[in-house]
């Protein structure tokens, strides 16, 4: 805890590229609304990029190692009002920061009661933090879950935590390999994000565990070590920062592949949806898919966003939404 806010005063001062990976293109709502928060927060936060999942008007929304907010006052914006946020986070002092600015965001959002709250607390332990069975239509994690010694956990939490149709969208650091012993104990190596990733298989195997969807690639980057002594340790491992998508669907739900039209009009995608690395919708076009995803699209929020129907030539073919 001490490296976050103590050894590492701001952004600029990490050693690799881990905490810092772009993902994709931001929609000018998602732009538009980063400038809205404040420069400390911004200054202070050290995720992959930006995670922001799509169709979020109204969604409540746990933001699992929230950091000094950010992420939870630009999700504020795009929920509205009537949405809610919640941010929990390990490091006290980064909490400290998010809570400090809630009145100047609400009072630049126009909004008349607060909808973020930030709460010190674990993402392994969310009932001791009060967090409810079936309370949050999205989870969402910004290069945190490597930092969990127990990542089952986290991930049974956020499927417990999860409306049916819940999804959890989150970027991560993952590694070519399982990490030996000499690396996962790396202090520094261990603040930046590197020590504590994941094997990328392994995330399949603990997805399917828990009871979520067969993970859906939405980007991956390659990181670079930026420090001669930190490659010498790592040796021929190699990492990427990468974003997944993960849907809490219940069995039975959707039984057989699909085709499904985007109807378009999502905000900052009215005419195009890269939903993941496999699927692209674009507004009124027919697209064949897999029983999964036909079952995330039917149980999610996303629901009322496409018309779905029975059949597909090629649909059979398809082997889920994961790379």
């Amino acid at each position: 805890q001490d490296y976050y806010g103590k050894e590492l005063q701001k952004s600029e001062d990490l050693k690799t590229n881990a905490c810092t990976t772009s993902a994709r293109p931001l929609p000018k709502v998602v732009r538009d609304a980063l400038e809205h928060i404040h420069e400390e927060v911004v200054a202070r936060y050290y995720g992959c990029g930006l995670v922001i999942p799509e169709c979020l008007s109204s969604c409540r929304i746990l933001d699992l190692g929230c950091g000094s907010g950010r992420d939870c006052y630009l999700l504020s914006q795009l929920v509205g009002e009537q949405g809610h946020v919640t941010g929990i986070d390990m490091t006290k002092g980064q909490v400290e920061v998010a809570k400090k600015h809630i009145a100047y965001h609400m009072d630049k959002f126009g909004y008349r009661k607060p909808n973020v709250e930030f709460i010190h607390g674990y993402m392994e332990k969310l009932g001791d933090a009060g967090l409810a069975d079936e309370s949050y239509d999205i989870v969402i994690s910004n290069c945190v879950i490597n930092l969990a010694p127990d990542k089952r956990a986290v991930l049974r939490e956020a499927f417990r935590v999860l409306k049916s149709g819940g999804e959890m969208y989150f970027s991560d650091v993952y590694a070519s390999q399982r990490l030996s012993e000499t690396i996962r104990k790396h202090r520094v190596l261990w603040g930046e994000c590197l020590a504590g990733a994941l094997y990328w298989r392994d995330l399949y195997s603990i997805a399917e565990e828990v009871g979520f969807s067969s993970p859906c690639l939405v980007t991956a980057s390659p990181i670079t070590i930026r420090n001669k002594e930190l490659e010498a340790i790592v040796g021929d491992c190699r990492f990427v920062s990468a974003t997944f998508r993960l849907f809490k669907v219940l069995g039975g739900s959707w039984a057989r592949p699909g085709q499904v039209i985007y109807n378009g009009g999502i905000v900052g995608h009215e005419r195009e949806l890269v939903f993941d690395a496999n699927f692209t919708f674009k507004e009124g076009e027919v697209v064949d898919v897999d029983a999964e995803m036909a079952a995330i699209l039917q149980s999610s929020r996303f629901a009322e966003e496409f018309l779905i129907r029975a059949g597909g030539a090629n649909a059979a073919a398809l082997q889920g939404c994961c790379c």
